[in-house]
């Protein structure tokens, strides 16, 4: 029988994680939670406010003795990424996530999570809610709609904070401490049509589906050679277009912008004696990607073609060549290294959306860089391969990087209390993800920040988890935090 998350310790961060996972909370419904947090505020007794773009702040007075003492942010963010597996029932915006033990770590069913940036959110409520602890006084930042935008920090009004000491709760390694993240930029790209083509006499009309990819965070995860959906079908589609006589009437691969894509389909036509061959060269490329990631995409490939209803019309011949090869010359992946943080990505792209419609193609890609030159060179690269294509390129929902300092007194302070704690230095790394700090910065200059958390694994995908014992740690780290800074 499994064990519930309301089993676990530290209890209250376990009993406000699961009240998250029982709201739907995804990005852009943020309505729900946020009316939890200012109600918890009311009943907790504390000072609490809420700003125009929906964010929340809770204060917190400081113990009796340390009235003195820093006033101290706990930032994290409330919306969720909501992912599942295709063959999976579930509506994020009304259904419950479904979380339960698993050994050492906390899952969900078949979606997405929410410990990103869940777990935060719950150990910063323990910590308000907790009146035994030893602290200056305490904003809790909680922000929305990170996921899609970080329209939270980029609303936030600098004088809505009395602290200058900011500790985000959103990062996703224990006995890590991070002092830097990437910027990032969307890219939007269409192609558009006036009409489609007629179907060819005779061609037969065939489904193709692409899935078991572990897919994963496109920031945190993108260093570990994941295969991305988008780009197998695409490598498929071209090599069935060139020696098999398809056409294509359709396309759909991943569904967010910061997910690297976990499964595609497409619907493709060709000739009747080819069909059988078509078989076989669906089956030679599933074997072929099985080995080529072998060892990394270890929930196994799935690559299945079968006939379908007859599509409406094809894509214009033109077009699907044009997008085919736009889609194979795109980069995608880790792209450069950070000399100062050896093994640290500094620049990647995530071709992370393909979808047509009626008369048009969407395409999104997120590019990010520890770098602002190499993140508008790699945009401006991107821009031409598919501008070349006769697309329309736009860039949208640009945020910039966390500029690290090693020397801050924040950075000191945990160090010195980790190593107290578990005997040992912990390492000081740049995260290869958007982190709020970095718009944060940008609004308040003279904020010292550090990012902290619990292991988790393959967020933004349904194989989503959190190790049990990390956040245990964690909490016994920020409780420590808490008490040493002055």
């Amino acid at each position: 029988m499994e064990n519930s998350i309301l089993e676990l310790k530290p209890a209250a961060v376990w009993r406000y994680f699961y009240d998250l996972t029982q709201i739907p909370r995804p990005t852009g419904h943020m309505d729900a939670v946020t009316e939890y947090i200012l109600a918890f505020g009311e009943t907790q007794g504390l000072e609490t406010g809420q700003d125009e773009t929906g964010n929340v702040l809770v204060c917190k007075p400081a113990a009796p003795g340390f009235e003195e003492r820093k006033t101290v942010i706990l930032q994290s963010h409330l919306d969720m990424v909501p992912q599942k597996n295709a063959a999976v029932t579930h509506d994020f915006l009304t259904d419950p996530i479904d979380a339960y033990v698993d050994g050492e770590w906390v899952r969900a069913r078949e979606t997405t999570l929410g410990a990103d940036n869940g777990i935060g959110v719950a150990l910063t409520l323990a910590a308000l809610a907790d009146r035994s602890l030893k602290h200056g006084p305490l904003e809790a930042l909680f922000t929305v709609d990170e996921e899609v935008g970080m329209t939270g920090a980029f609303g936030l009004k600098p004088h809505w904070l009395r602290g200058r000491t900011l500790l985000n709760c959103d990062s996703e390694e224990e006995g890590s401490l991070f002092a830097g993240c990437a910027g990032g930029t969307d890219l939007n790209i269409t192609f558009q049509y006036r009409k489609g083509a007629p179907l060819i006499e005779g061609d037969v009309p065939v489904k193709v589906t692409l899935s078991g990819l572990l897919g994963g965070h496109s920031g945190v995860d993108i260093h570990l050679g994941r295969a991305n959906a988008n780009k197998l079908i695409f490598r498929f589609l071209k090599e069935a277009v060139r020696d098999y006589g398809a056409r294509l009437a359709a396309v759909k691969g991943g569904s967010a912008r910061n997910a690297i894509p976990r499964e595609a389909a497409a619907v493709i036509t060709l000739p009747n004696d080819n069909v059988e061959a078509l078989w076989e060269f669906v089956a030679d490329c599933r074997e072929l990607w099985r080995a080529e990631y072998a060892g990394i995409e270890t929930a196994g490939i799935s690559f299945v073609a079968e006939i379908t209803q007859p599509p409406v019309a094809l894509i214009p011949e033109e077009l699907q060549d044009d997008l085919i090869n736009a889609v194979e010359g795109c980069q995608n992946g880790a792209i450069s290294l950070l000399h100062d943080f050896p093994g640290t990505v500094e620049t990647s792209s995530n071709l992370a959306v393909i979808e047509s419609s009626k008369g048009q193609i969407d395409i999104r890609i997120l590019a990010r860089s520890s770098s602002e030159s190499r993140k508008e060179a790699l945009c401006s690269s991107l821009e031409s391969v598919f501008s070349l294509a006769g697309a329309r390129v736009e860039y949208g929902n640009t945020y910039g990087g966390w500029q690290p300092d090693v020397h801050s007194p924040i950075l000191k302070t945990m160090q010195e209390v980790y190593l107290r704690l578990y005997g040992k230095e912990p390492a000081v790394k740049v995260i290869h993800a958007g982190l709020e700090c970095g718009i944060i910065q940008e609004a308040c200059p003279d904020m010292e920040m550090i990012s902290f958390g619990p292991d988790l694994v393959y967020p933004h995908s349904p194989n989503e988890a959190v190790k049990i014992d990390s956040v245990g740690k964690v909490w016994d780290f920020l409780v420590a935090a808490l008490e040493s800074i002055r």
